[in-house]
């Protein structure tokens, strides 16, 4: 096992442990809490280790009660589903402010150095950054009082930060890191997220705590910082070092618009080529958002769309937990870019869909039939704008819906 996935290792036996540790009442009175009952299931789901359904399916065979809309923890996974069924409508749109921006501000793209060096001396977004880098993993409140703090305290856009994020994140997904970015910003909700030292002091352990920092301070400061010109970096008149929240620079991971060289090379263009050559009918093609167990002898190969990459680039940390889950269940891996068209036809064979740039022009390549996602919860018939009217409508359909 690589050092860097302690946490997380690329492996089925990872998943299927944290299934069998839920505890869907925990997970209800404890999700809030970044020591709660949470399932850390997110790098799993998003590279399609496993699905919503399985681990609907398996926690019904333990618990001997399926799960429903009234629990927290089914309402979370229709999250996931409603941010796709978003995706799916608006396509690259969620890349874009999907309603306007706090009238007024003026945001930038530049993300602080303080704050990607962790040493800004509000320890919440210095212990948020620290454990990004560190895992490749934040609890869910963490990553929105991180959005929160640089976009309404330190005026940098949402963008910025969403791929700042995503680029360091094991379970980077565009829909739920994107559209949570714009959830925060105000710009795919009716107002702007904040948290105060307070919010941190109830949720988060001792070494988060903020108290004397610049997020010490009511809701109401907060909120018309956020919609002014104000950029709040350090409280004035306050000094961070006395407080003892001023930690030494860290030096942020690198990110890579392909895999490092170690990783992958010309044997596996080679290796491709040759599994293809000798491929026979039921090929199957696997991205990094499908990578489920293998089931049968179908030849699997493994595809990484570099242009997609070029986009949005991946931490060391992230491309090995993908390239060493892919190598374990496909047979080989092919880095598609517009050279490799020149050596390799891909041959007619099946591929899960997805709405990622650059995999998503495959779903339309002659010979490859495009299969959906699994979705635990109905698609609505109708492009739904906000979760309760998604889930409301979906919820209404799954129940009426035979055992799944």
């Amino acid at each position: 096992m690589n050092p860097h996935c302690m946490q997380f290792p690329p492996e089925d036996s990872a998943w299927q442990q944290r299934v069998a540790q839920i505890d869907p009442v925990g997970y209800a009175r404890t999700r809030n809490h970044l020591k709660g009952a949470v399932t850390a299931l997110s790098p799993y789901i998003t590279h399609g280790f496993v699905s919503l359904p399985q681990i609907h399916a398996l926690l019904a065979e333990r618990t001997r009660r399926a799960l429903g809309p009234e629990d927290k923890l089914f309402a979370e996974f229709g999250w996931r589903e409603f941010f796709h069924h978003v995706w799916q409508h608006r396509g690259d749109a969620i890349l874009q402010d999907l309603r306007p921006a706090l009238p007024g501000v003026r945001y930038h793209d530049q993300i602080p150095q303080e704050v990607r060096a962790g040493c800004t001396g509000i320890p919440a977004i210095d212990q948020a950054v620290r454990t990004l880098y560190r895992t490749g993993w934040l609890h869910n409140h963490a990553r929105m009082w991180l959005a929160s703090y640089l976009v309404h305290l330190r005026k940098v856009s949402w963008r910025s930060g969403a791929d700042w994020m995503h680029a360091h994140l094991l379970d980077g997904d565009l829909a739920s890191n994107h559209l949570s970015w714009q959830w925060v910003a105000g710009c795919f909700s009716v107002k702007p997220y904040l948290f105060n030292a307070d919010n941190v002091a109830r949720f988060a352990p001792r070494e988060w705590h903020s108290a004397g920092t610049v997020i010490d301070c009511s809701y109401e400061q907060l909120e018309a910082v956020a919609r002014s010109r104000q950029v709040l970096g350090h409280a004035p008149g306050q000094d961070q070092q006395a407080l003892g929240h001023v930690q030494d620079p860290i030096a942020e991971p690198p990110v890579h618009p392909c895999p490092p060289a170690d990783l992958l090379g010309e044997h596996d263009l080679t290796q491709a080529v040759r599994v293809l050559d000798q491929a026979e009918a039921g090929l199957e093609w696997v991205h990094p958002w499908s990578m489920s167990p293998r089931s049968g002898k179908q030849v699997r190969i493994g595809l990484l769309h570099a242009g997609f990459h070029a986009q949005f680039p991946w931490s060391e940390q992230r491309w090995r937990f993908v390239l060493t889950r892919m190598r374990a269940v496909c047979d080989a891996v092919l880095w598609w870019e517009p050279s490799t068209q020149a050596q390799v036809r891909l041959p007619s064979g099946t591929i899960m869909h997805t709405q990622a740039p650059g995999y998503r022009d495959l779903m339309n390549i002659p010979g490859l039939r495009s299969q959906p996602a699994p979705r635990l919860l109905p698609q609505p018939a109708r492009p739904c704008g906000s979760f309760s009217a998604f889930y409301r409508d979906a919820t209404a359909r799954w129940v009426s819906t035979p055992t799944r």
